[in-house]
């Protein structure tokens, strides 16, 4: 004989394992698609931007490659220490992110440019920069990029003619001889200031003549090549967190805000949709969905031990008000239909109790205590319930 046989298995079925899990799957996989998504976008959006090494649509390499062809050696930094080093009166410094630099690296950078007598370009510079870098000009309300004529006399401007400017307004102190070319709403994008000797800063509101996409739009790989290939030299800075000496106006017990500056927004943004995912699938899989349905136990229960396993679950957490609600409501449930009293009326005093003293008018329990009463106050008091609520149903069946 089969010992197996007769018996039910307690293993599940591959159908019931994939049900199961089918539901954490899909969610799992579309955290991992939504993240790899993110991340698509950001480096697409981001990576290489003003990098001349990059290739991207707002990468600088084909203007690198334009000026290497005219002879323009191109050197990129990433630090203050390197940017100083290579900062020389033959090269032209191109600042990409001048906001981006703290104050004592500001500080140190306008030395070196007074130092080298060199031509400095400042792609955006704003408020956080301006009264270092370029004192004698301050910003005003930015617009969008578009075609713009020249409108000045500087002669890189009128060579190359219109071009794509915008971002950054500027306003230059009275008294100070500087070009102000490309205006918008009479403001000029494009300001170039004077300095001791051929030193000079020119401020580009906005990068977009430098931007691999634009560059052969308008005038604006002549004003780009003109700007930038006026020296031999040209250093291209691309300011980098990394860079140690942004520590020097850091607060030193700042580590945590340090730490996250230096993580990616990706990365940031990424966490935030897991967190959330996570919360969302914990709640989809904490509620329950539909009614409850039976499900055919693998072995016979005998309804006495159900009855001993629940009793010793409400001693366990001292939940005697449960219990003797139970034992009063199963009570009920079964007199009403000896008394004449409707099944949905059992539980209502006002019904249940005159049929239950008509038909023991002599009794001597108290029938509204015994089935409506107050909790027990200890495990002897509802033994003493139990029994008492027995002997009352069998005084009404036999009576």
């Amino acid at each position: 004989m089969n010992p197996a046989a007769g018996t039910t298995s307690l293993a599940l079925t591959p159908r019931q394992l994939w049900s199961r899990a089918r539901g954490t799957l899909l969610v799992l996989a579309l955290v991992l698609i939504g993240g790899i998504v993110l991340a698509t976008v950001q480096s697409t959006g981001s990576h290489g931007a003003l990098d001349p090494r990059s290739a991207d649509p707002h990468g600088s390499r084909a203007v690198a490659e334009l000026l290497k062809a005219r002879g323009v050696t191109v050197t990129v930094t990433t630090t203050l220490d390197e940017t100083t080093a290579a900062t020389t009166g033959t090269s032209t410094l191109l600042v990409t992110s001048p906001d981006l630099l703290t104050e004592a690296q500001q500080s140190t950078l306008r030395r070196a440019i007074t130092e080298a007598a060199s031509r400095t370009v400042l792609i955006g510079s704003g408020s956080p920069s301006l009264p270092t870098l370029a004192p004698d000009v301050t910003g005003a309300t930015s617009v969008p990029a578009e075609n713009r004529t020249p409108s000045c006399t500087l002669e890189a401007a009128t060579r190359a003619g219109s071009a794509d400017l915008g971002g950054e307004r500027y306003l230059v102190d009275p008294g100070t001889a500087a070009d102000a070319c490309y205006p918008a709403d009479g403001l000029p994008t494009l300001v170039r200031v004077p300095g001791p000797g051929a030193t000079d800063t020119v401020l580009l509101g906005s990068p977009d003549i430098l931007y691999n996409d634009r560059l052969d739009q308008q005038g604006n790989a002549s004003l780009a090549l003109q700007l930038l290939g006026s020296r031999p030299h040209l250093v291209w800075y691309l300011p980098s967190l990394s860079d140690t000496s942004a520590a020097a106006d850091a607060p030193d017990d700042d580590t945590t805000g340090n730490f996250l500056a230096l993580i990616p927004s990706g990365w940031l943004w990424g966490t935030l949709q897991l967190a959330v995912a996570s919360l969302l699938a914990a709640l989809w899989r904490g509620r329950r969905l539909g009614p409850l349905v039976t499900e055919r136990l693998p072995v016979a229960l005998r309804a006495s031990e159900a009855t001993e396993g629940r009793a010793r679950l409400y001693r366990k957490a001292n939940a005697r008000d449960r219990a003797a609600t139970v034992l009063r409501t199963a009570t009920r449930t079964r007199l009403a239909p000896a008394l004449g009293v409707p099944v949905q009326d059992a539980h209502s005093p006002e019904r249940l109790l005159p049929a239950l003293s008509a038909r023991l008018p002599e009794t001597t329990a108290d029938p509204k205590h015994l089935l409506f009463g107050p909790a027990p106050a200890d495990d002897i008091t509802l033994i003493r319930l139990a029994d008492q609520l027995d002997a009352l149903e069998r005084e009404v069946r036999t009576s």
